[in-house]
């Protein structure tokens, strides 16, 4: 894999920097799974890591068991894996599968395409399963982008640069946009709930308090809830605390901050008020949750909905 692990601690989950293939400065890698375990240990793969690049994995035989933010993912043939810059990420046994992996830099797609690819979206699903037409259509778009990547050499390199972005834009504009994901296709998502939704990411290190955002956004901390519940099928106040969990799951995963300086960044008044919520929300110490993600790996996290172990 062209990508670098920094160690910087030993006993972390490493940040992994996108290192760009000799003479191909798009910032683009596309490569099979068999030419992966050829490059990397499967004892690499198997830790958590959290990549500071896109990974999009589309399987042709076998099933992949994927951790992603603590969340186990099975992978079949026609459904695609999309890991986000941030996302904390471990393999499954490489072993029992083939297929394309696409490794990318967002800088490498202008804005425009990033926003209308949703690249930047924190919502996003991590599974998609497309229908037959659209799966089809990434096929030919993921098979067309290897293709050109392979091509190196055959046109000047700048051309081969841009074909490559623009290659990877048709496929992410189609994956973002015609699909569904694996689960089913999801509800309705009004105004209210958007708008609710973004004030969350941007704040939540700031309030977990519904009423600090019916403030901010000029509704009622009902109307959240209501609008909340019909989108995202649980209440205001869950969905704050589901988002600041998952933070400090990645806080606690990745570096050797401690539980002290985890507490101020997310904005508890100390370290027992964040111990306490922690270990309600999780059954676990900070600690403790740290010593088993990093002796285990992610296998702690749970299914999501609609899959199995493989």
């Amino acid at each position: 894999m062209m990508a670098k692990i920094r160690h910087g601690s030993s006993k972390g989950i490493p940040e992994i920097p996108f290192a760009a293939p000799a003479g191909t400065p798009a910032g683009v890698e596309v490569m099979s799974l068999a030419e992966l375990r050829r490059r990397v240990p499967g004892s690499t793969l198997a830790r958590p890591q959290r990549p500071g690049f896109h990974h999009l994995l589309t399987l042709t035989t076998g099933n992949l068991r994927q951790t992603v933010d603590f969340h186990g993912h099975v992978l079949r043939p026609g459904s695609w894996l999309w890991v986000r810059p941030g996302q904390v990420h471990q393999w499954g046994d490489v072993d029992r599968a083939e297929g394309m992996l696409i490794l990318f830099r967002q800088d490498v797609l202008d804005a425009a395409t990033a926003t209308a690819a949703l690249v930047d979206d924190p919502h996003a699903p991590v599974v998609t399963t497309p229908e037959a037409d659209d799966a089809q259509a990434l096929i030919m778009a993921s098979e067309h982008l290897r293709h050109e990547f392979q091509a190196l050499g055959r046109l000047p390199l700048e051309i081969h640069r841009e074909a490559l972005r623009h290659l990877l834009a048709v496929l992410l504009l189609r994956l973002a946009h015609l699909t569904a994901p694996a689960d089913g296709p999801p509800p309705e998502r009004g105004e209210t709930y958007l708008r609710f939704r973004d004030a969350v990411e941007r704040d939540f290190t700031r309030t977990r308090r519904v009423e600090d955002y019916a403030r901010m956004l000029g509704y009622s901390a009902r109307t959240l809830s209501r609008a909340t519940a019909a989108s995202a099928g649980l209440s205001a106040k869950e969905f704050v605390d589901r988002r600041v969990e998952l933070e400090a799951k990645r806080l606690l995963a990745h570096g050797d901050r401690s539980a002290a300086q985890i507490s101020d960044q997310l904005g508890f008044v100390n370290p027992s008020q964040f111990s306490k919520y922690f270990m309600h929300r999780t059954g676990q110490s900070p600690i403790a949750f740290r010593r088993a993600v990093r002796g285990h790996g992610s296998r702690n996290g749970s299914e999501s909905q609609g899959d199995a172990a493989v």
